[in-house]
């Protein structure tokens, strides 16, 4: 392994093929990565931090769980943030950019604030696209994309686990018609994005059947949009006579799905079994740990991560700093497990998904940048120093990567050395 200073040298004398990258931290903000990437700290002990995007001058936007939106911008050329900029207010999860807007959403609305050239921060108070959004203060993010035909697609989670009644979690849940539930809940919904004031019942309910996706994004290539769906919680506390707490660790999974008009992913009557790569009916709904879902109801997953870990962001690789695998895979943000006690909590990662010549996921994926929890073992969330939330890749195909526990920013670069 070169000594730092020859790294040094070779990041400031890069090629003219490649813009000059900055100089990393020497132990890459604490990252553990993959040989030949490095990673510094662009900005740190910041609010939690949720969603960003990075705008094409290298203006990074990420938003706040809690409060507003803050604009980064490194000013001297170092790859560190030194003009930081907090503006807007109601906390959320989703945040994007497209054309002269700046899209981001609260738990409650959506709404776009109009940038101007060469400024950080807007001038003028947001425009609100979509407002009054069902929120029941559970699974309450509003995370959207923009799909290929230039409409916003805004996810609507379901506050409840499995539907389970006045029970809901507690022992003995017993899952409820969930028929008019899932007219407000638990899909995405389509609406137009230059249109201001709409409602839930303006958007088109384009898909149902989903506990809470907080994970959308449109591959630039196939133009589709592809979700993550966080599974449910506490099989064994809910039936323990059919579940004990391995099965409860392990169960169910994290899917990933491509969404499409009219999709039904099945919840709250099924989940999905990421060991024996089944799909089970609930117990709130019959279930005993065996009792098989009616085969082809529902879609089957393309990647069925571990439980519990929690998909946050999803940003596709069309750049070309990284080596050639990664163009036109997908990185997706793990912000970690809560409810795999008394078994070690799991997550704390980002992955990277390949895609094949088809455009698809291969069904595989790797650890690209792990340590955010700082430590091997930790028995709850608040153990992890860090928690990775959001991912975006920027204009010179560096990956940019934000933390819910601390407020930091990392920026992924590849050298080669």
């Amino acid at each position: 392994m070169p000594k730092l200073p020859v790294l040094l040298a070779s990041l400031l004398f890069a090629t003219s093929a490649r813009a000059v990258l900055p100089i990393p931290d020497a132990d890459n903000g604490g990252l553990i990565l993959p040989p030949g990437f490095h990673a510094l700290v662009v900005a740190d002990k910041l609010k939690p931090l949720r969603g960003m995007t990075v705008a094409p001058n290298g203006d990074i936007y990420v938003k706040t769980r809690e409060a507003g939106i803050y604009g980064l911008r490194d000013t001297d050329g170092d790859g560190r943030a030194d003009l930081v900029k907090e503006f807007g207010s109601g906390g959320g999860t989703g945040i994007a950019l497209r054309g002269e807007w700046l899209y981001h959403s609260t738990d409650d609305h959506v709404f776009r604030y109009k940038l101007t050239p060469g400024e950080l921060v807007p001038a003028g108070p947001p425009e609100r696209i979509v407002r009054d959004l069902p929120n029941r203060h559970q699974h309450s993010a509003k995370v959207f994309a923009f799909g290929a035909d230039g409409q916003l697609y805004v996810g609507t989670g379901s506050p409840s686990n499995a539907y389970g009644g006045k029970k809901d979690r507690a022992l003995g849940a017993t899952g409820e018609d969930p028929t008019e539930f899932l007219k407000t809940y638990g899909g995405y919904w389509r609406y137009d994005p230059g249109k201001l004031e709409q409602t839930q019942a303006d958007g088109y309910h384009f898909s149902t059947g989903h506990r809470h996706s907080t994970t959308i994004a449109l591959n630039p290539v196939s133009q589709q949009l592809f979700i993550a769906i966080h599974g449910r919680d506490q099989l064994s506390t809910v039936a323990p006579q059919f579940y004990n707490d391995d099965d409860n660790a392990e169960n169910p999974a994290e899917v990933f799905h491509v969404l499409t008009d009219g999709a039904n992913f099945g919840w709250p009557f099924t989940y999905y079994d990421p060991r024996r790569h089944l799909r089970l009916l609930n117990p709130e709904f019959g279930g005993d740990g065996k009792k098989l879902a009616e085969p082809g109801k529902f879609p089957e997953p393309l990647i069925a991560f571990p439980a519990h870990m929690s998909p946050m962001q999803l940003a596709f690789y069309t750049g070309t700093q990284f080596p050639a695998k990664y163009l036109n895979g997908a990185f997706l943000a793990f912000q970690g497990s809560w409810n795999r006690a008394p078994k070690p909590q799991k997550g704390y990662q980002v992955v990277f998904i390949p895609f094949n010549a088809q455009n698809m996921p291969t069904g595989d994926y790797e650890t690209f940048a792990d340590n955010f929890a700082g430590k091997k073992v930790i028995a709850s969330p608040g153990d992890a120093t860090h928690r990775p939330h959001g991912v975006a890749v920027g204009p010179d195909g560096s990956l940019y990567i934000s933390d819910f526990q601390a407020g930091r920013v990392w920026r992924i670069i590849y050298t080669d050395q």
